[in-house]
């Protein structure tokens, strides 16, 4: 086991090197690192099953039913053009959807607490209450029953809750009729009509699980585009795409009025600004999907000396330190609400607590995100608006999906590769964006050119296996790097 100088490490059984409090992707991740480099670590998690909201109630059963329910849409809109001919009827079996997704969520979950045991990490199913910063209570989830444990280290690794409606109590969401993500991913039945409150990734992602299973989807949304922070290109060629889908959009739209009569929602909604219009929809299910804000409350956080910010998150310094001893992660800090962002906060937070020689943190402009739709949307570092706004000096250039071989033989050609490439000899890639079946695994090279500052002629020079949608990527680095791709 490797043991670092300088750290103090206890040998009571009571006491540990680090605790982790939080389970999920951020947490176990960092508890899991924190154990190999052998340090003496504690994991406290409340819910009852390891992998926090992502694995539990988000990113994996989400995954999960957009698989399955693009399954079913592909057999029913696909299959036949395609010559596969399926004698009857398609049907939706929604129970067997929904056991599968738990069976998936239910395997790795189990999978995380073995890999807590094989690496020696202590798992506390409990509640946490810090009485100091070296002290926590801990409650058991089973019995209620009370113990302290103590630590050298405290990663706070609580993560983030729905937002809920702005403007409206939190008992609004019944989980039932009007859900967060939690509700819409345990439906009884499709709903005929569903009203999803919010464009950002959540909204969408559910919103085309339900779409593609037959219920006709509305979405309203505060700002003029979806997915807020992505590229304005890219926001309203995927609005497009989904639209195609029957998926129906008001955006510049602000929710004024829920109520709930009769089984069914109506929801009216004003202008947001001048582009938007007054509206109204009765629907049997709402989804709000607008936002999530960093649980930091229900834990006596401030027993451990630490400040917040105004949106409640955690304040570290460049190192995710919140004072002596002290560190944090994942959606209660700053940066963006992502299970793999959280990841890298814990593995570096715990090589830091190791006295490991640690590379700087994770950079939060090179974090991938995606939107796992079909086609799936991916980007990585700056929008055309942000450099823009910044005035930094660019050069674009994009290559188009119906120019790809591979593209063309799935008979997936929608969407498109687009570069920003610093406008210097250097030809350093600042942005990567796609739209396009797999983008998510697609934009992985761009994502470590951006990591480490490279050139687009990394890129353009690789070889990139033949046919395959990531070529798209190449194209596009020709055409930044050389002028011309070669297939376009």
């Amino acid at each position: 086991m490797y043991r670092a100088t300088g750290v103090r490490f206890f040998s009571s059984a009571s006491k540990y090197d680090v605790v982790v409090v939080g389970g999920g992707p951020g947490g176990y991740v960092c508890a899991i690192k924190a154990a190999q480099l052998g340090l003496r670590t504690a994991c406290v998690d409340k819910r009852g099953s390891l992998g926090g909201t992502c694995l539990n109630v988000g990113c994996i059963p989400s995954k999960a039913l957009l698989h399955i329910s693009h399954q079913y849409h592909d057999a029913a809109h696909s299959f036949k053009k395609n010559g596969i001919i399926v004698d009857g009827p398609i049907k939706v079996d929604l129970a067997s959807m929904m056991k599968q997704k738990t069976k998936t969520v239910r395997t790795l979950t189990k999978g995380i607490a073995g890999l807590f045991k094989s690496n020696g990490v202590d798992y506390f199913e409990a509640s946490a209450n810090f009485l100091s910063p070296n002290t926590i209570e801990v409650t058991n989830k089973s019995d209620g029953a009370k113990q302290t444990i103590e630590t050298a280290n405290v990663v706070v690794a609580v993560g983030s809750e729905p937002s809920g409606l702005p403007g409206f109590p939190k008992e609004l969401v019944d989980e039932t009729d009007i859900v967060s993500s939690t509700g819409a991913l345990d439906f009884k039945e499709v709903p005929e009509n569903l009203c999803v409150v919010g464009g950002g990734v959540i909204g969408l992602e559910l919103g085309s699980v339900w779409a593609r299973l037959g219920a006709k989807v509305h979405v309203v949304e505060f700002l003029g585009k979806i997915m807020g922070p992505a590229d304005m290109e890219v926001s309203k060629t995927f609005q497009k795409v989904l639209q195609k889908q029957g998926i129906t959009f008001d955006l510049n739209s602000k929710v004024v009025a829920v109520d709930k009569k009769g089984g069914k929602i109506n929801l009216k909604w004003e202008a947001a600004n001048d582009q938007g219009k007054p509206g109204e929809m009765i629907a049997d299910k709402v989804l709000i999907a607008t936002g999530r804000a960093p649980n930091t409350q229900n834990c006596s956080i401030e027993n451990l000396g630490v400040n917040l910010d105004k949106m409640g998150r955690i304040e570290v310094d460049s190192m995710l330190k919140a004072g002596n001893g002290i560190y944090a992660i994942g959606d209660c800090i700053s940066g963006p609400m992502l299970a793999h962002k959280a990841e890298e906060d814990g593995v570096y937070v715990a090589e830091q607590i190791a006295g490991h020689a640690v590379a700087p943190a994770i950079d939060y402009k090179a974090v991938p995100s995606v939107v796992y739709t079909h086609p799936e949307v991916a980007w990585v570092g700056k929008s055309e608006e942000e450099l823009t706004a910044e005035g930094t000096k660019f050069t674009k250039a994009s290559f188009p999906m119906m120019a790809n071989s591979r593209a063309r033989a799935n008979d997936e050609t929608a969407g498109f590769v687009k570069l920003l490439v610093s406008d210097d000899a250097d030809k350093k890639i600042l942005g990567c964006h796609i739209i396009c079946p797999g983008a998510g695994d697609v934009l992985m090279p761009a994502v470590m050119s951006v990591t480490h500052d490279r050139s687009v002629l990394e890129l353009a020079h690789g070889c990139f296996a033949h046919p395959t949608v990531s070529e798209a990527l190449k194209e596009a680095a020709m055409a930044a790097a050389f002028g011309k791709p070669i297939h376009m």
